[in-house]
């Protein structure tokens, strides 16, 4: 299941011109975008199957991607960046505040508030999600690790067990599941039966999480989105079109966690 587009991008239609961007024109061209001073790291590449030049801004790396077709001067490049530097800036100024995973602050677990607290006494679990609290014990340097990993390994577990049990309901077996920190997908299904999540699933609401296990699992049955497949996913969950919604209007505050 692919996460929706990371930001609507601006295009501009271009003539081509013979030749590729060499590297060191490249070099040259992304020194002086940094010098535009837009807010964010560029990522500039060109792409020999682009019919003009691309912008947009990538939500989970918060950086600006600049796609220039082959043959296309470094100059119409740097031109566009700087045309739409306003353009940049409202957007990168519209992104969720990023939250570590530090002391004090407000972690979702399954779309609950969580508050990250150190625990000091030296008898408890390393990590506990009690309460509306996530406790960790141990050195503080080692905090953000020990949440990260310990949020994954619960997304790991929970995922699973509602894949299995969907699974069950459409008589299908699944080879493996994964949890990984996928950008590009919230989940997938290969045509072996092996389903791979995105553990930042687990800041989502439940109704979500069911929701996208429930579309990868459908593909065990229909690879593909056609109504057969709906059909399916909807036998599932009820209401799969809420919980969409719900992961298009907040992707970016998903991704700006840990």
């Amino acid at each position: 299941m692919r996460q929706p587009a990371r930001e609507e991008p601006i295009a501009a239609v271009t003539k081509r011109r013979a030749g590729r961007l060499s590297a060191v024109a490249a070099a040259e061209l992304q020194r002086r975008a940094i010098a535009l001073d837009l807010g964010a790291p560029v990522a500039i590449r060109v792409s020999p199957r682009a019919r003009r030049l691309l912008l947009r801004v990538d939500a989970g790396e918060r950086r600006v991607e600049l796609v220039l077709p082959a043959g296309i001067p470094c100059e119409h490049g740097l031109r566009f960046l700087a045309a739409h530097r306003g353009w940049i800036m409202a957007r990168l100024d519209a992104l969720p505040r990023p939250v570590p995973f530090a002391e004090g602050e407000s972690v979702p677990v399954f779309g609950v508030p969580h508050t990250i607290r150190h625990e000091t006494d030296p008898r408890a679990a390393p990590v506990v999600v009690a309460d509306g609290e996530i406790r960790v014990r141990g050195e503080p340097a080692h905090l953000a690790r020990r949440v990260r990993d310990h949020l994954a390994r619960l997304a790991a577990r929970e995922f699973a067990r509602r894949a299995r049990a969907y699974a069950a309901r459409l008589d299908r077996q699944i080879l493996r599941i994964t949890v990984r920190d996928t950008r590009s997908r919230w989940g997938s299904c290969s045509s072996q039966g092996a389903l791979s999540f995105s553990w930042r699933l687990v800041f989502a609401p439940e109704s979500v999480i069911d929701y996208v296990v429930a579309h990868e699992v459908a593909h065990l049955v229909e690879m593909n989105h056609g109504p057969r497949f709906w059909r399916l996913v909807r036998s599932l969950t009820p209401d799969p079109e809420t919980p969409r919604a719900w992961l298009k209007r907040h992707r970016s505050r998903l991704l700006a966690y840990g």
